[in-house]
């Protein structure tokens, strides 16, 4: 059996260890998917506990359709699009005084955000997802709910609007 599918089930019976065990392991790929999207670390921090509070709250209903990890996914997701609806702007700002302080190559971080910043927003979700959250061309296409070949054409398109950046 999975090891969030156990966790899953420990948590609907409001064990306190297996939540805990559960935000710990993905504390860190939701914290980096926020972060990436609003560029802010507070606001950053927010989205990811908001995910984890809104997947306590309806992990109930939670039935198994896939990777737990795209299940969050989507939260994030959804807290983010409802973020950015209420302020209606995209929260990019100077990315700058943003950058994380672990990142040893500033200078390479801030061209690469500034490039990804560039993509139109079909492609950027689709490339933050693949180039920096990982995950698998198939895993996106159901995270989206888009098609296998659509997010193929996403990736490509958006490696060749990359590429014509760095070529400047």
């Amino acid at each position: 059996m999975n090891l969030d599918i156990v966790l899953v089930e420990k948590i609907k019976h409001r064990n306190q260890r297996a939540g805990e065990d559960f935000v710990k392991k993905y504390y860190s790929d939701i914290y980096q998917y926020c972060f990436l999207h609003i560029r802010d670390r507070q606001l950053a921090e927010d989205m990811t506990q908001e995910t984890f509070l809104r997947f306590f709250e309806s992990v109930d209903r939670y039935t198994e359709q896939g990777k737990v990890k795209n299940y969050l996914y989507r939260i994030a997701g959804n807290c983010i699009k409802n973020y950015c609806k209420r302020k209606k702007e995209l929260l990019l700002g100077d990315m700058a005084e943003r950058v994380e302080e672990n990142i040893k190559d500033t200078e390479l971080r801030l061209d690469i955000e500034r490039a990804v910043d560039g993509l139109p927003e079909t492609l950027k979700e689709t490339a933050i997802l693949f180039f920096f959250q990982k995950l698998k061309q198939r895993e996106i296409a159901d995270l989206l709910e888009i098609s296998l070949p659509l997010v193929k054409y996403r990736i490509k398109e958006a490696r060749k609007i990359l590429l014509e950046y760095w070529e400047k």
